[in-house]
């Protein structure tokens, strides 16, 4: 699995790919029991994240110097806000599309045209 600049180095070779080809083609991929591939997805994105010098779980700093608390409250409207800080970390723009993945006791936010195959169960 490739990290630091040969990671950052990939990704820029491979900005023409599919999201998939460039986690395969930088390793990121495991065995399923069945045999087939299992992109890890969450692995490769905070590889990226640690390349480009963003720490997650070292307790990042949001807006005004305030440390996130990776807590998401519903508001009495029934809205759950993620916020800008957490938008920021990914590098996510407005007009991204995500699709919503319920399960139990979980929601996962894939992005559109992504695989929710992300080595974690």
């Amino acid at each position: 699995m490739l990290t630091g600049p040969d990671l950052l180095a990939k990704v820029k070779e491979f900005s023409d790919g599919s999201k998939s080809e460039l986690v395969k083609a930088c390793g990121y991929v495991s065995s399923k029991k069945d045999g087939s591939d299992r992109l890890n997805f969450t692995a490769f994105y905070e590889a990226l994240l640690a390349a480009k010098g963003v720490e997650i779980g070292s307790g990042a700093v949001g807006k005004g110097g305030r440390k996130l608390s990776y807590i998401a409250t519903v508001q009495g409207n029934g809205n759950l806000l993620i916020g800008k800080a957490y938008t920021a970390l990914l590098n996510l723009q407005p007009g991204d599309e995500f699709e919503i993945k319920l399960g139990r006791k979980q929601i996962r936010l894939v992005p559109v045209g992504g695989s929710d195959e992300d080595g974690e169960d």
